[in-house]
């Protein structure tokens, strides 16, 4: 395994925002020695039905930033999400910030283009996103160095940043009675996650981990963060020393059972773009629906 630089004497300030459209939750992430901060996995509010995008989630994300004098250094995405639709291009529009993703955006991009039908127009290289980052790239937060973590199997893409003591899973775990993310959309692979998963485990107990989302299992109240220690007893598809052979069996039989996600059709098409709405060939904002592609 990549040799981390894991720092968990850092511990920086962690606002979350609830999206209960999407059940996600994003974050601002302050650097605890500066006013510098973070944007983790932001959402873009929208009513598919009637096709139209609003900002309300993001400026209250906007708002929180600014009343508090801060400066937004990176805005983070950790996968190309499938259920909601990133704000990154109109926060960095108000904000300033880097939008960055994993390096493997490139084979996302590749495998819906053609699922969406695509042109020549449409670039499969992450040039969309300020920066592409590998297993074990640093970056900075203010004075706070950060680190991205691959972590395949939801997509190809996904990436764990973290910052400190606190670590963005995105939806490769969820809380320890939500279990883990599904494995069968196109670039999905079981194994992988479990790999994955164990990568994260891997880190110190102590470290904080952030979800991505949360659905309220059993009825509790929604929650975000936990820890690894805690996942690592816990964790009710991965904890307790449960094998990699157990873990891919009941991942494959579950997700068989699994109803697509409501956005995913708009999500994919924008968050592949780092938050932008296609256009069609007159410049209109334009998504499409691919018949039997998914």
């Amino acid at each position: 395994m990549t040799d981390y630089p894991v720092d968990l004497s850092i511990a920086p300030e962690v606002e979350a925002f609830f999206d209960e459209a999407t059940n996600t939750i994003s974050y601002v992430v302050r650097d605890p020695a500066s006013t510098s901060c973070a944007v983790v996995d932001s959402v873009m509010d929208i009513d598919y039905a009637a096709g139209r995008i609003t900002y309300g989630h993001a400026d209250a994300m906007i708002d929180f930033i600014k009343q508090r004098g801060l400066t937004l250094e990176w805005i983070i995405e950790t996968h190309v999400h499938a259920d909601h639709l990133s704000a990154a291009p109109y926060i960095q529009g108000k904000l300033g910030g880097k939008i960055g993703i994993g390096s493997k955006i490139m084979v996302v991009q590749d495998t819906f283009g053609k699922i969406f039908n695509e042109g020549t127009e449409f670039q499969r290289d992450g040039s969309q996103f300020d920066r592409l980052f590998e297993d074990g790239d640093t970056y900075h937060v203010g004075k706070m160095q950060a680190f991205a973590m691959a972590t395949p199997g939801h997509t190809p893409a996904c990436m764990v940043h973290v910052m400190g003591n606190a670590a963005f899973v995105g939806d490769t775990l969820f809380m320890p009675d939500g279990g883990s993310a599904r494995t069968d959309f196109p670039g999905g692979d079981a194994g992988e996650l479990y790999d994955s998963i164990q990568k994260v485990l891997a880190l110190p107990d102590d470290m904080r981990l952030f979800m991505c989302h949360d659905y309220g299992p059993n009825g509790r109240d929604i929650q975000w963060e936990t820890t690894v220690g805690d996942e690592k007893a816990h964790n009710i598809h991965v904890g307790g020393g449960k094998t990699k052979a157990d873990f891919v069996k009941f991942r494959t039989e579950r997700d068989a059972t699994l109803a697509m996600p409501k956005l995913i059709i708009p999500s994919l098409q924008v968050n592949m773009r780092a938050g932008e709405v296609p256009r069609d060939k007159d410049g209109n904002p334009m998504l499409k629906v691919p018949v039997n592609g998914l």
